[in-house]
């Protein structure tokens, strides 16, 4: 299988097995304990149908929107991810040209291998940082200032990591940060010689955000799981998150909203966005799914909040669905990071030309010139 012939999803996760260690690729494909909130994420959208309309007289229907400030392209843009030098040696690098190439946003993670500052160089898009909060507050504020030094839009804070999701597939593989070898995992490293050359012949792996902060982001192996125990506050509060929007003082959502309360208590905080997540189904399993929720949040908020729907996308349509339901755009990371393993910043462009081209192709099929025609009445509700 080549790039090219990477139609959907599924094509991209074939290639990204057969390029990247065992141990780095289940932790991509991985959920919580019995990974079912990871499987329902993208089997909730097939419980309403999309309705569409005939003879609308489309053409080429308008798929901009404005998210945090900026005008895009499309309602979708990347999930922040950590670590992105593991699937692909350019790393954050690779994803930040292909995002802004496609006019969206690049959401950029406190856990990044390259610096706030090096992708500030090399991009002039959209930019949106994710931040965690750590028992360092310094570390948080040093975050915040250098973000908006280097001119990034928007900030989100994620609040549904105050400790690690029990993933059991990385007990099993063994996974560290940065990578170690194992009798275990060994054969797997062997078996992808392209993946091992560009890993020890490329930049270094490190946290590079916080590595001059705290040695746990520099050369010392840990598992995910054991960093964000280690060093994310598990008290953090409400307090904590106002004092985060307060010192950003700009576009600023939480990512990991689930609850209409929840949502509501971002408004009086001083959001003004939130992203509908349960984090990949990667922290608590058995909760609802992000297009679960959509539609209730939207009900009591929408007007209030900009509304991302983070999670379980893997199609056009799943787009479509999401914005009839209430959000404003849709965000995702399991996918963009089997392309980026797939094929690097070319893998990721490819990834989004094809939801580019789904969206648009539906939209016409629905009878939609624009993503406000994408709207309650196109979608209905199985019983």
């Amino acid at each position: 299988m080549s790039l090219k012939n990477c139609h959907n999803f599924e094509d991209f996760r074939k290639l990204a097995k057969k390029k990247l260690p065992s141990p780095i690729f289940h932790y991509i494909d991985g959920g919580a304990d019995d990974e079912s909130t990871l499987r329902r994420n993208t089997d909730s959208f097939n419980d309403c149908d999309l309705v569409p309309n005939i003879l609308a007289s489309v053409g080429k229907p308008d798929l901009s929107t404005t998210l945090f400030g900026r005008k895009i392209d499309m309602p979708i843009f990347l999930s922040p991810a950590a670590m992105q030098r593991l699937y692909h040696h350019e790393g954050d690098i690779a994803s930040a040209r292909a995002a802004d190439k496609f006019g969206t946003f690049y959401s950029m993670s406190s856990m990044g291998n390259n610096t706030i500052e090096e992708v500030s160089n090399i991009s002039s898009g959209p930019k949106l940082f994710q931040l965690y909060v750590h028992k360092d507050r310094s570390i948080s504020d040093d975050l915040i200032e250098r973000s908006r030094r280097s001119g990034f839009d928007a900030m989100c804070l994620t609040v549904d990591t105050l400790v690690a999701g029990n993933r059991e597939r990385d007990h099993r593989s063994g996974f560290t940060t940065p990578p170690k070898l194992t009798l275990k995992s060994l054969m797997s490293f062997i078996m992808r010689p392209e993946w091992v050359f560009n890993y020890l012949t490329h930049k270094k792996f490190e946290l590079s955000n916080v590595a001059k902060k705290t040695d746990k982001g520099t050369n010392i192996a840990k598992s995910v799981m054991e960093y964000i125990n280690e060093q994310y506050d598990p008290a953090m509060s409400w307090k904590d998150a106002e004092y985060c929007v307060k010192k950003w003082n700009g576009p600023f959502a939480l990512k990991g909203v689930m609850s209409i309360e929840d949502a509501r208590r971002a408004i009086d905080i001083g959001c003004t966005a939130i992203m509908i997540s349960n984090h990949g189904g990667r922290q608590l399993d058995g909760s609802r799914s992000p297009f679960d929720q959509v539609k209730a949040i939207s009900d009591a908020v929408g007007d209030k909040l900009e509304i991302i729907l983070d999670g379980g996308v893997r199609r056009g349509t799943h787009v479509l669905k999401a914005l009839a339901a209430g959000a404003k755009a849709c965000s995702f990371g399991k996918m963009f990071l089997f392309s980026l393993a797939a094929g690097g910043q070319k893998g990721v462009e490819k990834l989004l030309q094809n939801m580019q081209d789904e969206i648009r192709r539906n939209m016409v099929l629905m009878g939609c010139k624009t993503l406000k025609e994408v709207d309650i009445s196109k979608i209905i509700y199985r019983k």
